[in-house]
C-alpha cells in the first residue's frame, strides 16, 4: 500500500509520479524502496487519469455512508463521546501505573 500511497501523495502535490520521485517519497518514509514494484506500479498507472479514478472510488462510499446517517444521527454522537471518554479514562490509568 505505501507504494500506491507515495504516487498518491506526489499526485496530490503537484509532483511527477516518475520512479525516481516514488523511490524519494518511500526512502523518506523509512520505506526500502524495490525498484520492481515501483515500475510494476508505474505501469499500472500509465494510462490511469488518478482524479478521476479517485472521484470514482469517492462516490460508492458517499452514497452508502448517507442511509446509515439517516435515523441514528443523534444518538451516536452522544455513544462515541462516552466511549472517548472511557478510552482517555483508561489510558491515564495506564500512564500512571507506569510511574508508579
Amino acid at each position: 500500500m505505501e507504494y500506491v500511497y507515495s504516487a498518491l501523495l506526489l499526485h496530490k502535490a503537484g509532483q511527477k509520479v516518475n520512479a525516481k520521485n516514488m523511490e524519494a517519497v518511500l526512502t523518506a518514509a523509512g520505506v526500502e524502496a524495490d525498484k520492481g514494484r515501483i515500475k510494476a506500479l508505474l505501469a499500472a498507472l500509465k494510462d490511469v487519469d488518478i482524479d478521476e479514478a479517485l472521484k470514482s472510488a469517492a462516490m460508492p462510499m458517499a452514497v452508502a455512508a448517507a442511509p446509515a446517517a439517516g435515523g441514528t444521527a443523534k444518538a451516536a454522537p452522544a455513544e462515541e463521546k462516552k466511549e472517548e471518554e472511557a478510552e482517555e479514562e483508561e489510558e491515564v490509568a495506564g500512564l500512571g501505573s507506569l510511574f508508579g
